[in-house]
């Protein structure tokens, strides 16, 4: 008897069911449902962060080949550096085109490093590039808070990350030091949250030493010492921040101290009514008086009071929540672990027996299984989130303070608190529209050059909106 061939289906067949199958992985991928939650819900902004991390690169290489690079302070970081790189300690004897050197030793050495990656500081083109580098380094840092706290919309990421142009120009077109600090501090906050205290307090060490400004959030880190750790781990992240300082300022300081002091940390620097973001509305008189200056100190200190029990509260009620997600955790470990060696412990035919068993039910009720499985994981997703946004928004809260009081905002100081406003509009409690306005306001301001009477006062009212939008919220 001859051998049964093995017959294709007829081609009309094979058509129809080609079609079938991928008509419904159209209906499974691109579903009514699905394509909502990709746009508004942020358990679903993590597939948007991957492709905006990717749009973001193409449009910087964008930005640095068809845009004009603007010279600011480039080169009067690297005559700065140089200096230092030719055997000069002393602080007060380090300075470039703009005037002395105003930053702490970190700066000095990582502008070294691209003093010499960049041949002298002539090859600007590959600096853009290195600037390029660490936007996205940054932009991968904000968007892994984003995916902790599920507290943005994945359309407003989408909206906040390709309608800032001053942003982009920031990093690429004007290669300040500003971003590196803050890309260091966003390192530590994201150790922070993981539960890396020491190297959380390494890196914002490192990120003060390369400008003071992220001293602002001292306040709110004090207080997550004293509420998530003992006083002993308390006093040994402090003795680190405050050992790293002194270690990469000691060729400095044994040289001469009061120059480095005064030179790196000065709180009492009186900065260009010229570049004014924020104070184009006052005279120059005024600008530059000291009581004005010691007016705002004051303000910048009653409303950190205002909001300190506050932080208090959320920072105490994350550690508290925090230790018991860690249980519950090791307790599931210690499960997991108690299943695998009893399943061990199982002959062949009875492990046999299991999977088929446990297929036969997948098979029989996939759907509702599949149903529960994504509900239980979305509740874990949404109180794990929550607990992690106890423990952010007073950070950003705190760095918002010191810039709605700061005695003068430039340009580049936008990159202190940018990455933060979407997050911070959407914790106020407003209405989505009032809120895009608020962003938007705020950005035209930034991008009013030369800055304006209008432009001026219209931020310190966007700044103390939000701050009293966040206060009501968090005062509940």
């Amino acid at each position: 008897m001859a051998p049964t061939k093995n017959r294709l289906p007829p081609t009309g067949k094979r058509k129809t069911s080609t079609r079938n199958f991928w008509m419904a992985e159209y209906k499974k991928y691109l579903s009514k449902d699905l394509i909502q939650n990709l746009i508004f819900n942020p358990h679903y902004v993590a597939p948007i962060c991957y492709i905006l991390f990717i749009m973001e690169a193409f449009l910087n290489v964008f930005i640095i080949e068809r845009v004009k690079y603007t010279e600011i302070d480039w080169i009067a970081y690297m005559q700065e550096v140089e200096g230092f790189l030719n055997g000069t300690l002393d602080y007060q004897e380090l300075e470039g085109d703009t005037g002395p050197l105003v930053y702490p030793a970190g700066f000095v050495y990582i502008y070294s490093l691209f003093y010499y990656m960049t041949s002298h500081g002539k090859n600007i083109h590959l600096a853009q590039y290195i600037f390029l580098v660490l936007y996205l380094a940054q932009t991968f840092l904000v968007q892994r808070i984003f995916r902790k706290t599920l507290k943005v919309p994945p359309y407003a990421l989408v909206l906040a990350t390709l309608t800032s142009y001053r942003i982009h120009s920031i990093f690429v077109l004007r290669l300040f030091n500003d971003p590196i600090a803050v890309l260091l501090f966003y390192i530590s906050l994201n150790l922070l949250i993981s539960d890396k205290w020491i190297l959380g307090s390494i890196f914002y060490s490192l990120a003060v030493s390369v400008k003071m400004n992220i001293l602002l959030y001292a306040p709110c880190l004090l207080i997550a010492y004293l509420t998530n750790l003992s006083y002993t781990g308390t006093f040994l992240n402090l003795c680190i921040c405050g050992i790293i300082q002194v270690v990469l300022g000691l060729p400095f300081m044994y040289h001469n101290l009061f120059s480095y002091i005064k030179g790196s940390f000065d709180l009492g620097r009186v900065f260009e009514h010229k570049w004014t973001v924020n104070y184009r509305f006052l005279h120059r008189d005024v600008f530059e008086n000291r009581i004005f200056h010691l007016s705002l100190l004051a303000l910048h200190i009653g409303i950190l009071l205002l909001f300190v029990p506050y932080f208090k509260k959320y920072l105490s009620s994350y550690a508290k929540l925090n230790e018991v997600t860690m249980q519950l955790k090791l307790q599931i470990e210690a499960e997991n672990q108690k299943k695998k060696a009893e399943s061990e412990k199982l002959s062949k035919s009875q492990k046999q027996f299991l999977y088929s068993f446990e297929k036969q039910l997948k098979n029989s009720s996939i759907e509702p299984t599949a149903q529960v499985h994504n509900d239980n994981k979305s509740k874990i997703e949404d109180n794990m989130s929550k607990i992690v946004q106890l423990f952010v928004l007073p950070f950003f809260v705190t760095n918002l303070i010191g810039i709605a009081c700061a005695r003068s905002l430039h340009y580049q100081f936008y990159s202190w608190y940018f990455h933060s406003l979407l997050y911070l509009v959407f914790c106020t409690g407003y209405s989505k529209p009032f809120s895009f306005l608020l962003l938007g306001l705020i950005e035209y301001c930034w991008n009013v050059y030369p800055s304006t009477h209008f432009s001026s006062i219209l931020l310190h009212v966007c700044h103390f909106t939000l701050l009293f939008g966040l206060y009501r919220i968090m005062s509940r």
